[in-house]
């Protein structure tokens, strides 16, 4: 017999529950400040007693990092155009995309808000994909690049534009982030 405190249910209560928190931490993300968001409101919100949120994230910050950790994991497929621009091009106009929806951009800045983690959920998976294209184009025969390096070029001016001012980015822009990024790694 299995030990019940490891195994994993996709289905039934716990998924359920887990679907109507998450759905419930969006709905209140997209009416309120996150500053208003507390266990019990979202208990409330999702038909729940407030200390099966307790026992299952402890806090807002960490029911925040579930739900970004979530939203923000498998959301893009990584392009393969057969080059590196191109796929450089392409994922970055799809987190352009990603990032400029209100729903989206709610989630990132109250998971940001919530503890130092926060911004780990939000670019986790984002890291993964820069280095699957990287991998992709060392594969290619083309030169090795640092999945950091290239995350704080493309990614850092991205989140910070996203998150902190209220001029969007476009696909125009990030074309040209990308343009930039690869003509730094031309220059001796």
């Amino acid at each position: 017999m299995a030990d019940s405190s490891t195994q994993v249910r996709p289905g039934g209560r716990s998924a359920k529950v887990r679907a109507a928190v998450h759905r419930a931490v969006a709905e209140l993300l997209a009416e309120e400040d996150a500053e208003t968001l507390t266990l019990p409101a979202v208990a409330a919100r999702a038909g729940v007693h407030p200390t099966t949120l307790y026992r299952r994230w402890g806090s807002a910050a960490q029911l925040l990092n579930d739900v970004a950790t979530s939203r923000f994991t498998g959301d893009l497929v990584v392009p393969d155009s057969g080059s590196l621009a191109g796929d450089l091009q392409r994922w970055l106009a799809d987190v352009v995309t990603d990032v400029a929806d209100p729903d989206t951009l709610a989630l990132m800045r109250a998971t940001i808000g919530s503890g130092p983690a926060g911004g780990c959920a939000c670019v986790e998976d984002r890291h993964r994909q820069l280095g699957a294209i990287i991998r992709r184009e060392q594969d290619r025969g083309g030169t090795a690049l640092d999945v950091e390096t290239a995350a704080d070029f493309l990614l850092g001016p991205l989140y910070y534009r996203a998150i902190f001012t209220p001029e969007p980015a476009s696909a125009d822009w990030a074309r040209t982030l990308v343009s930039t990024y690869l003509a730094t790694l031309r220059t001796p």
